[in-house]
């Protein structure tokens, strides 16, 4: 017997002693193994964290070289930098422009973001899950003992609510990582998104960024005199 089936064997033994609620834990572990990946992939990608040349070329920019900071720019592959060559060229008078430029920015960071909200629910739904199947195991278990009389074996309560506890411990194992994963995405999700407001409010300038997003409802526009 290889060491796959081995594994397999294994997997199959516990499923059969934790009951559907392991099968359904297993499951979901598969699944986020699979979005994690798919999501380091998407982010080594997109060049999350690997924003050289566009700094440099933000640098340029402020320091009013303009032609340099867009050949510059031209070689960086961060996701980016479609963005960031548009507010180069975009008209500071014109506010739809500059709004588009937002949108875009925000469309972008949504795609990296999808996924997160599964990571989420994993990680407060596979601890709800074991302990339901431990319930269902320690009600198991009890009835085994009742149903046993006066002869009460206590290796099979033993036995019970070991099978029980199973499920718990399955659902930590799943609930954690996709915790702590999840953090570190958002973590670097906040960093992209500080790293182009101050690349947007160097290009654009802030009042002119400020003016890109929409005003809230309920204010008065100021009239100009």
């Amino acid at each position: 017997m290889t060491r796959m089936d081995a594994m397999l064997a294994r997997l199959a033994a516990l499923i059969e002693m934790g009951g559907p609620v392991i099968a359904i834990i297993a499951c979901l572990s598969v699944v986020t193994l699979a979005v994690i990946l798919y999501k380091l992939w998407q982010f080594h990608a997109s060049g999350v964290g690997r924003h050289h040349a566009l700094r440099a070329a933000v640098a340029e920019w402020d320091q009013g070289e303009s032609n340099a900071a867009r050949r510059t720019l031209e070689a960086s592959r961060s996701y980016l930098a479609p963005v960031i060559a548009r507010a180069f060229a975009a008209d500071p008078r014109n506010r739809a422009a500059l709004r588009r430029i937002e949108a875009e920015a925000e469309a972008r960071f949504s795609r990296l973001e999808r996924g997160f909200r599964f990571l989420d629910t994993v990680a407060q739904v596979a601890p709800l899950l074991g302990l339901f199947g431990t319930v269902l195991g320690m009600i198991e278990a009890f009835q085994a003992l009742q149903s046993a009389g006066a002869q009460v074996d206590p290796s099979l309560l033993a036995g019970g609510i070991w099978v029980a506890l199973l499920t718990t411990a399955a659902g930590l194992a799943v609930a954690m990582p996709a915790s702590v994963v999840l953090s570190w995405f958002e973590s670097r999700i906040a960093e992209e998104r500080a790293l182009a407001d101050h690349a947007l409010s160097v290009v654009l300038g802030p009042d002119l960024q400020r003016a890109a997003k929409p005003m809230p409802q309920g204010r008065a526009v100021p009239q100009d005199a």
